[in-house]
């Protein structure tokens, strides 16, 4: 077993390397006089957020400095950077990405989202910053998935325990951080339930509503990946419009949630 206080130990030293870099840059301006801090950190993920460009290397400069008075260095190579041009607020639809602008670190550059996309907090990111691919991708995998299930030796019945324990709930993380439409989450709820009628032996006419329903006296413990998305949805819409932060107030962070 590790220990539990190193980990503590860890979170107060960046927190006191950060704390020194934050003079470095000014709040990054959300429009509708909404600002954020220019540093986020998790563990030993940071982010830096800045208006302007100028700044975003001072900040580069300072953190280098510190770390490696701390006897550390950063890996260019495992950092990804991008600068948004003619973005107003946090929503990215009117920016661009600026593939001519570069940073460094560690004097060696750090490569671009439009070189090498990075993936954060099970999220991607690429250059285009829109989401238009990650319906399909999704879709994809889920027929990949059930297939490999499907052909396992498992009998039927452990096969919908793979399918409503393992794989729906990997499939939900995915569906609400990216924007997916919500045809494409009824293909993937058409594609679930044909192989849930297969691998429970019963005919194929038979109604999503039998195999899904709550309320009957004869319920099966099954839950359909398009309920989920509805609520999760629902969830973040609430989430959002109740939230206490000034910041997400101020902004109003658009959410997808189709018109069905």
């Amino acid at each position: 077993m590790g220990c539990t206080i190193s980990p503590i130990l860890f979170v107060m030293a960046m927190e006191v390397i950060l704390k020194a870099a934050e003079g470095s840059a000014g709040p990054a301006n959300l429009g509708g006089g909404c600002s954020i801090p220019p540093l986020k950190a998790f563990m030993d993920d940071t982010t830096i957020i800045c208006s302007k460009e100028d700044e975003t290397r001072r900040m580069l400069t300072r953190l280098d400095a510190l770390m490696s008075w701390c006897r550390m260095e950063f890996k260019p190579k495992k950092s990804r950077s991008f600068k948004l041009k003619k973005s107003r607020s946090l929503s990215i639809r009117k920016g661009k990405v600026d593939e001519a602008t570069t940073f460094t670190v560690a004097e060696q550059q750090i490569p671009t989202v439009s070189q090498e996309p990075v993936k954060s907090l099970g999220r991607w990111y690429e250059s285009s910053m829109k989401d238009t691919r990650r319906g399909a991708e999704t879709l994809k995998l889920v027929s990949e998935r059930l297939l490999a299930i499907s052909k396992c030796g498992l009998q039927g019945k452990f096969k919908i325990w793979c399918l409503q324990l393992m794989l729906i709930p990997k499939l939900l993380w995915p569906l609400l951080v990216y924007d997916i439409c919500f045809t494409t989450v009824e293909a993937i709820d058409v594609k679930i339930n044909k192989y849930t009628r297969k691998w429970l032996v019963v005919p194929p006419d038979l109604s999503d509503v039998a195999i899904n329903c709550r309320k009957p006296k004869l319920k099966l413990p099954m839950k359909s990946i398009l309920e989920e998305y509805k609520c999760g949805k629902a969830r973040i819409l609430t989430m959002l419009e109740e939230y206490d932060d000034p910041v997400v107030k101020t902004v109003q962070p658009s959410l997808k949630t189709g018109r069905k």
